[in-house]
């Protein structure tokens, strides 16, 4: 399995820009399709965003389609998710995952790989 850890996340503003990476280890990274996901208090973990192993798919929630982007170096076993015009309503935890093909991309137990999470907070 890969390991995963997040980082980039904060503190922002309302209408700004924050980038969250993951970056894995452990295993070919270049095999797994990726997502993301986020669980703010009190509710349950929703789908993102997800990325093909290949770069030629993506996925996104209707929350987050024209405001967030997903990416990813596979030479770097990076993925990254820029996230744009931020909203207060996207406050939560944000989580990577892997897994190996794609379908069902939205559900999360489907993953087979989580990183520890990392919080957001965007301020109005």
């Amino acid at each position: 399995q890969v390991q995963l850890v997040e980082s980039g996340g904060g503190l922002g503003q309302a209408g700004g820009s924050l980038r969250l990476s993951c970056a894995a280890s452990g295993s070919t990274f270049s095999v797994y399709s990726m997502g993301w996901f986020r669980q703010a208090a009190g509710k349950e973990r929703e789908f993102v965003a997800a990325i093909g192993w290949n770069l030629a798919i993506t996925h996104y929630s209707d929350s987050v389609k024209g405001r967030f982007t997903i990416s990813r170096d596979n030479a770097k076993n990076t993925v990254y998710l820029q996230m744009n015009s931020l909203k207060p309503e996207d406050t939560a935890v944000y989580y990577c995952a892997a897994k190996l093909g794609w379908a069902p991309i939205e559900v999360p137990t489907s993953y087979s790989s989580w990183g520890q999470g990392t919080q957001v907070t965007v301020s109005s």
